[in-house]
């Protein structure tokens, strides 16, 4: 049996929405349409996927199964298209995933000395899409930020570096020259609290179940524009912090708190030279940076508050 991909776009919103009306308004179909596209797999499949119950939409076994396998394979598919779509141009190239505060120019350096034909571009990627533009081939390699999911992925660490807790000038900790996570308990914090498991273990704001709803917050800028603004506190890792400076934000190092591990990732399945000689360039050239050898925010902020000594 030949899988039809459009029916398994249909069943993963489906899927998603767990409502077949708002599922059709997503994909721009009328419902009753998507409706046999879904009965159509199912008889394909020799299985339900869903429950149409009093209950609503719900997956059943084999379509929980159904969805943890279409959704990388459909990635797949999206990645393949974008691969030979370049190849017809007739120009080869290596598109690089970045993270922010994560410096790939002496890489690129390095790959253009062996492969000097190859046009190299850069995406810059975030913590909702680092991994995301690896499976659907937007990028080919990426400089991503751990932890993530690695199914599907090939990943080689690089680097490890500390992180710090950004707190706005005039903040009760501003003077501290490093802080514990215990010191930061009371604090509101700007990112999911998995993010940072050592708060999330002791943060008031948790326990008393009274934690204010977060933004979704894209970009490193907007964290910092409202820890700035006093409505809480971000940790960020050493490079990020470092080249994201600004006047009414103090980097603080936190004693106990784990550091960010920086990695190479790319599909598992590729087999291209272009990928591993980039990651043989990139474990050779890239480093937490002159900063990180001193954890030089703590410096930093000793000499923009002389009082801290």
């Amino acid at each position: 049996m030949d899988l039809d991909l459009r029916k398994l776009r249909y069943f993963v919103a489906v899927a998603e929405e767990l409502h077949f009306g708002r599922a059709a308004e997503r994909l721009h179909i009328a419902q009753p349409v998507l409706s046999r596209q879904i009965r159509s797999l199912e008889d394909e499949l020799g299985a339900e996927v869903f429950d149409r119950g009093r209950r609503g939409t719900l997956l059943t076994p084999a379509g929980k199964q159904l969805l943890e396998d279409a959704v990388p394979l459909l990635a797949s598919a999206q990645a393949l298209v974008r691969r030979v779509k370049s190849s017809a141009q007739g120009t080869q190239s290596l598109t690089i995933g970045f993270m922010p505060g994560i410096t790939v120019t002496p890489a690129m350096i390095a790959f253009a000395a062996l492969h000097p034909d190859v046009k190299v571009r850069l995406l810059r990627t975030t913590w909702e899409d680092q991994v995301a533009v690896l499976l659907d081939g937007r990028a080919d390699v990426g400089i991503v930020r751990l932890p993530i999911d690695r199914q599907g992925l090939e990943v080689r660490l690089l680097f490890q570096e500390p992180r710090l807790v950004m707190v706005p000038v005039g903040h009760r900790l501003a003077d501290r020259r490093s802080v514990t996570v215990k010191d930061l308990a009371a604090e509101h914090l700007l990112q999911d609290p998995n993010a940072v498991p050592e708060w999330r273990d002791v943060a008031l704001e948790l326990r008393s179940g009274e934690r204010a709803e977060v933004p979704v917050i894209h970009q490193v800028e907007e964290k910092l524009e409202l820890v700035a603004a006093g409505a809480g506190i971000c940790v960020l890792p050493l490079s990020t912090a470092n080249f994201y400076t600004r006047p009414d934000v103090i980097p603080l190092p936190v004693d106990d708190l784990g550091p960010n591990e920086v990695a190479l990732a790319w599909a598992a399945a590729r087999r291209s030279l272009f990928i591993r000689d980039f990651a043989e360039a990139a474990a050779d050239t890239l480093s937490p940076g002159p900063h990180a050898a001193d954890t030089s925010a703590q410096a930093h902020h000793g000499e923009r508050n002389p009082s801290a000594d």
